[in-house]
């Protein structure tokens, strides 16, 4: 990932398997249409190809949705410090779903619809109380900080991508502050492994625990998801949710599946994603999003999508 340039200003207001052939089928029924007011899409391992770019073909259906009155919101676990690569994927337009839903913003405008946070204290006796569970984690955390976001990342902590970050010691962390989230990784346990072991440990009235496929898991203010995150986005567009379209491929993009109109799994998803799943399509690699929505929404002889019940 290229060096992070300076940040952008921001301004506060108060299940079907997979197919053999790796393609998707549309449900269909006769005389019964749906078409979605908003889709909203996850990026890395959805919308982004394996080298986290935005392909030709999916770049082409972005346009083609927003010429067509349809909003696109990016659904991210990435955290604010790295806006600057999802206004690149997105034009700079549109609202943004960062941080698994901590924060909200609107790319045209700079307004921050949303920022929830954690006390930092609290993170690190959540993660003492894993830690009895699991032996011992190494632990990262963003902060939001003099109007900026940092990460800091303890020593060993084998972090998957360039971008800046800050190394210390556990004992160094801010204690007295708040956080966006928290990653945890484990040297004897898979991220599934780990994930349940937290989960059995920490209820979700006190915070919310995912994992995104990199090897580690995430431990979010309590009531953040990427469902309530687009839930605000949802409001500033005046859409209901059982008219969005949700794509992803990891646990964290599950609320938003069990929660949307019409859900759909790339084909590389992980298997609770591809079990949830209304529909499936092509992998991340083989522009899975654009191929179904040029199927569903604008084949020259379309299939009849099936209305969603409504959740």
């Amino acid at each position: 990932m290229p060096d992070e340039p300076a940040a952008r200003t921001f301004h506060v207001e108060s299940a079907p398997s997979k197919p053999p052939d790796g393609t998707f089928h549309v449900k269909s029924a006769d005389g019964v249409g749906w078409r979605p007011r908003l889709v909203a899409t996850d990026l890395d391992g959805t919308f982004l190809d394996s080298t986290a770019h935005v392909s030709t073909r999916n770049a082409a259906a972005l346009t083609r949705l927003r010429t067509e009155g349809i909003p696109v919101v990016g659904v991210t676990g990435r955290a604010p410090r790295l806006l600057y690569t999802v206004e690149e994927y997105f034009g700079g337009e549109g609202i943004v779903v960062m941080a698994q839903g901590a924060f909200v913003g609107d790319l045209s405008t700079g307004e921050v619809l949303r920022q929830t946070t954690l006390p930092s204290a609290v993170a690190l006796d959540l993660t003492a109380q894993i830690e009895a569970v699991s032996g011992p984690l190494l632990y990262a955390g963003e902060y939001p900080t003099d109007g900026t976001h940092v990460l800091y990342v303890e020593p060993g902590f084998a972090w998957p991508y360039n971008e800046g970050l800050r190394v210390v010691v556990r004992a160094d962390l801010p204690t007295d502050g708040p956080a966006l989230k928290f990653y945890l990784k484990s040297d004897r346990h898979d991220q599934d492994s780990l994930l349940a072991m937290a989960r059995s440990v920490v209820p979700g009235t006190v915070a919310e625990l995912t994992h995104a496929g990199l090897g580690f898991i995430e431990l979010c203010p309590p009531g953040v998801t990427k469902a309530t995150g687009l839930a605000v986005a949802l409001e500033r567009y005046g859409v209901h949710r059982r008219d969005v379209l949700v794509f992803g491929d990891m646990p964290n993009d599950l609320p938003m599946f069990g929660w949307a109109g019409r859900a759909v799994a790339v084909a590389n998803a992980h298997p609770d994603v591809l079990a949830l799943a209304d529909d499936v399509t092509g992998t991340n690699d083989a522009d899975g999003v654009a191929d179904y929505l040029e199927r569903l929404l604008w084949a020259a002889t379309p299939a009849t999508a099936i209305a969603p019940e409504t959740r």
